[in-house]
């Protein structure tokens, strides 16, 4: 008798290199503060659609087009974008994998980032730019949850994969990539202090 594990979910999480870390996402954090407070577009769309907030998704979206220090980031993100694709053993031999996407979010006290997926994508992520203690984690959704049919509750200490939702840490430094399907939030921010991040988008098509 043989117990397997089909139809997994898989969910890459690593840091950039620590040499010459901390200056770069200096850069990144002064270039997000100065989006925030330049780009009026995005600050009327996150006062309709981010309450409390503001992210550029809807004003600024292609940051690695306009921003040489975005664009480097791209580049770091490239090499493990590539490495998830190969754990996921997608076949990129007809088109490879590129960048399509990049915001910034802004999250400030008692801000909350509804649950939602990124339509039209492959791959999608994000790199944690600035995370002060006790700031909120992303939680991904199990993607059958809702053909959970008369199902028991799991044991309070399962396994990770068996849980109906998992809560990943947020790290200034540590990028998280997911597949564009999956379902993800991000709780209210309890803390004073900003969380910033950029969230970015990966496609084949």
């Amino acid at each position: 008798m043989a117990t397997q594990a089909l139809f997994p979910t898989l969910v890459y999480t690593a840091r950039l290199p620590q040499t010459g870390w901390p200056e770069f996402n200096n850069r990144l954090l002064r270039e997000c503060l100065q989006l925030r407070n330049d780009d009026i577009a995005g600050q009327r769309w996150s006062k309709q659609n981010y309450p409390g907030g503001y992210t550029s998704y809807n004003s600024v979206a292609h940051m690695h087009q306009v921003s040489p220090t975005f664009a480097a980031l791209e580049r770091k993100l490239n090499r493990h974008v590539k490495a998830f694709a190969r754990s996921l053993e997608l076949d990129l031999e007809a088109r490879p994998l590129t960048m399509t996407d990049c915001w910034v979010n802004v999250m400030p006290q008692h801000v909350v980032h509804s649950r939602h997926l990124h339509p039209l994508s492959t791959i999608s992520g994000t790199y944690y730019v600035q995370t002060p203690r006790g700031s909120p984690g992303i939680k991904f959704e199990d993607p059958r949850l809702d053909r959970f049919m008369a199902a028991p509750p799991r044991k309070a200490d399962c396994r990770p994969e068996n849980r109906p939702w998992s809560v990943l840490p947020a790290e200034a430094g540590k990028l998280v990539l997911f597949e564009s399907w999956l379902r993800h939030e991000v709780a209210p921010n309890p803390v004073k202090r900003e969380r910033i991040s950029i969230s970015f988008n990966y496609n084949w098509f």
